[in-house]
C-alpha cells in the first residue's frame, strides 16, 4: 500500500525450483505468512456492488501505486487471497503492520528481519473504508503462477556496500508544521535558495512553501489558495512537487512551481489516446513575485504547461536550472524537468516510454521564456538532442523510471538519480541524448516489460540494439530501495566530504557517500556508507525518526553545507563532526 510497502512484502511466487537458494526460501516463506489458511470465508459475499465498488476506489487510492493483482510491482501481487488469509489478519495488518510485529507474531517478526521495514499503519482509515479495501482484494482472482525464468537473477548485485568510519553529529535546527493527518506528518522535500543570497526554502508535498527564518519555518506559499483542483493525494510525491528560482529571480521575480491536480482540470499539453486512463495531471506554473525581496507572496502565474499521467506513481519530478550556467552560457536560464513514467510501464502502456514523440520517462530541457513549443508557452533550445520530425523536442535524456533527482557538479556534469522497480535503484552521468536504458534496463541489468518486470537478466553488451548510458552507481534492493539524490559537498563543516557526492534511500534512510573523481561513464563506481548520531550515540534515521519510514531528503544550502530532512517527524538536521 503506497511506495512504503516496497521492500516489505516483496515475494518470488516460484516453484519447483530445482535449487532453492535463500531469496527463493524467504519468497516460499512470505507466500506462507501472508497466504496462510485461516478462514475460508469470502467477506465480499455479503457486500453490495457499491461497497466493492468503493473498495476498488479506495484500492486505487492507496494501494495501486505498490500492488496489482496479476504479477509483482513495488510490493506483491494481491490476487488469490480468498480462502487462504482471514479476513481479520489481513484487516489487522493493514491497519497497523508495526503493531503486528510488536506483538510478537513470529511470521511478521521474521519478515522483518529480513526486509529491514515496515509497511505503514493505516489506521487512520475508516473502519468501513479497510474493510471496502480487504473486500476487494479477496475477490480477485490468484495470478497464473511463473516460475524464476531462465537466466534471470534471484541476487542481481551480491556484494554489500561498505560501511567507512565517518560518523556525524546530527544537530536539530528546525521543526516543520505538521500537514498530513498520518505519518510521515510532513512531507518536505527539497531544500533550496534564491541565487546570489542566503535566503532558503523548503518545499512540503502537502503545499506549502517555507521560508527559513531565524524563528523557523515561515509560511510562503500554499498552492491551494491558488489552484483550485490541486490535490496532494494518494502520495507518492503528488501534491506540491518541485520549486526552482530563476537565476535571475532578484530582478525579475520568477518562481517556477510543480503541482498535481485532478484528471481532467484542463486540457493537457502531452496526453495519450482517451482508452488510456489518466490518473492526474502534473503543471509547471511561473510566477511572477512583484517584488522579489518582500517576505509575503505577492505574484502572478500563467501555466507552462500540463501533462496527463496513467498513474500517481513516478509522476513529475524534481525541476532545476543549471546553477553553473553563466550569461551567455546555451545552457543558461534553462529549466529542466524530471519525468517518470508515471506507471506506464507497469501497467501495460509500454509505448508511452518508449516512443521518441512521447515525453514520459525522460529529463526535459525548456525554455520558460520562449515560446516556439507548441502551446506557445515556453522555448525549445536550439541545441536540444531530439529536433526531428516525429520528436520530442523537449527531451533532453531518455529511459528512465523516475529521475527523481537532478544535480550539477562542479566540472559541468549532470547526474541523475533514478528510483527503480523491483530490483536496481541506480545514478547516471548524463549528456544529451542519451538513454539510460529503462523499460528495457534496470540499471546495468536487462528487464523484458512485456512480461513480467519483477525479473532481471545479466547484459550481453553485443547483444544491445542501443548503445545504452549505464549508471555509475547502482545497488539492489538487498541494501535498500528508492534512491534519495544528494549533493557534491561543498562547505567548510566536513573536511572528509571533500570531492564526495553525498546521497542515501527514502525508505531506510541508509547513507552514503563516493568520490566525485570515480564518477566516470560506463564504470562502476565503489561507495561506502556513513553514520549520524544523536546525543553523543549512533543512531540509525529509523530511531530519530521513530516511524516505520524514515522518508529521508538531503539538502545542501547556499554555503555548500548538507542537512538532512525526514518527513516522520518534520525534522531539519545539520550535520558536524
Amino acid at each position: 500500500m503506497e511506495e512504503y510497502w516496497t521492500n516489505s512484502f516483496t515475494f518470488d511466487s516460484s516453484s519447483n525450483l530445482q535449487s532453492p537458494t535463500l531469496k527463493t526460501f524467504v519468497s516460499i516463506l512470505f507466500i506462507s505468512i501472508l497466504f496462510i489458511a485461516c478462514k475460508n470465508q469470502s467477506p465480499e459475499a455479503n457486500l453490495s456492488m457499491a461497497d466493492l465498488e468503493s473498495g476498488q476506489r479506495l484500492f486505487g487510492m492507496h494501494c495501486a501505486g505498490c500492488h496489482n493483482f496479476k504479477e509483482k510491482a513495488m510490493g506483491p501481487a494481491l490476487g488469490g487471497l480468498a480462502g487462504q488469509v482471514s479476513e481479520e489478519w489481513l484487516l489487522s495488518f493493514i491497519s497497523d503492520p508495526k503493531a503486528v510485529i510488536d506483538k510478537g507474531d513470529e511470521r511478521a517478526i521474521g519478515l522483518f528481519n529480513i526486509f529491514h521495514t515496515y509497511m505503514p499503519s493505516y489506521a487512520h482509515l475508516p473502519a468501513d473504508s479497510l474493510k471496502a479495501i480487504v473486500a476487494f482484494i479477496l475477490s480477485k482472482p490468484a495470478p497464473e503462477k511463473v516460475n524464476l525464468p531462465k537466466g534471470a537473477l534471484e541476487d542481481p548485485i551480491v556484494e554489500t556496500i561498505a560501511m567507512s568510519d565517518i560518523v556525524l553529529n546530527l544537530n536539530p535546527l528546525a521543526k516543520f508544521p505538521v500537514t498530513n493527518e498520518s505519518s510521515p506528518w510532513t512531507r518536505i522535500v527539497k531544500m533550496d535558495h534564491i541565487p546570489s543570497t542566503d535566503q532558503e526554502f523548503v518545499g512540503d508535498l502537502q503545499g506549502q512553501l517555507y521560508r527559513l527564518t531565524d524563528q523557523g519555518p515561515s509560511l510562503f506559499l500554499k498552492m491551494a489558495d491558488h489552484f483550485p483542483n490541486f490535490i496532494n493525494e494518494p502520495g507518492l510525491a503528488t501534491g506540491f512537487g518541485s520549486f526552482a528560482f530563476h537565476p535571475e529571480f532578484l530582478s525579475n521575480g520568477l518562481l517556477y512551481t510543480t503541482h498535481t491536480e485532478s484528471a481532467n482540470s484542463a486540457k493537457a499539453d502531452f496526453f495519450y489516446h482517451d482508452t488510456i486512463p489518466v490518473k492526474l495531471q502534473w503543471i509547471i506554473t511561473e510566477w511572477k513575485l512583484k517584488n522579489p525581496k518582500d517576505t509575503t507572496f505577492n505574484a502572478t502565474k500563467r501555466e507552462i504547461l500540463r501533462i496527463n499521467f496513467v498513474s500517481q506513481i513516478h509522476g513529475m519530478q524534481d525541476i532545476s536550472f543549471n546553477p553553473l550556467a553563466q550569461k551567455g552560457d546555451p545552457d543558461y536560464g534553462l529549466l529542466y524537468v524530471g519525468i517518470g513514467d508515471g506507471g506506464a510501464v507497469e501497467n501495460g502502456y509500454v509505448f508511452l516510454a518508449t516512443d521518441q514523440d512521447k515525453i514520459w520517462g525522460s529529463v526535459l530541457r525548456i525554455d520558460p521564456l520562449g515560446k516556439n513549443s507548441k502551446n506557445g508557452k515556453y522555448g525549445i533550445p536550439k541545441n536540444n538532442p531530439f529536433l526531428k520530425p516525429g520528436q520530442a523536442p523537449e527531451v533532453y535524456a531518455r529511459g528512465f523510471r523516475n529521475p527523481h533527482r537532478l544535480h550539477w557538479f562542479q566540472d559541468g556534469r549532470l547526474l541523475v538519480s533514478n528510483i527503480g522497480h523491483f530490483n536496481i535503484e541506480s545514478l547516471y552521468v548524463v549528456d544529451a541524448g542519451d538513454h539510460c536504458g529503462w523499460p528495457f534496463r534496470e540499471g546495468k541489468f536487462k528487464v523484458d516489460p512485456y512480461t513480467d518486470l519483477s525479473f532481471v537478466y545479466p547484459v550481453n553488451e553485443e547483444e544491445d540494439e542501443i548503445k545504452y548510458n549505464y549508471p555509475v552507481i547502482q545497488f539492489d534492493h538487498d541494501e535498500g530501495n528508492a534512491i534519495s539524490g544528494g549533493y557534491e559537498y561543498l562547505g567548510d563543516k566536513i573536511p572528509a566530504f571533500k570531492g564526495k557526492y553525498v546521497f542515501g534511500t527514502i525508505v531506510r534512510g541508509r547513507l552514503f557517500f563516493v568520490n566525485i573523481n570515480d564518477l566516470i561513464k560506463g564504470k562502476q563506481a565503489a561507495f561506502q556508507e556513513w553514520q549520524v548520531k544523536l546525543d553523543g550515540n549512533i543512531k540509525t534515521l529509523f530511531e530519530t525518526t521513530k516511524a516505520t519510514r524514515v522518508d529521508l531528503r538531503l539538502a545542501r544550502d547556499h554555503s555548500g553545507e548538507i542537512y538532512i530532512m525526514t518527513k516522520p517527524d518534520g525534522m531539519l538536521y545539520g550535520l558536524t563532526l
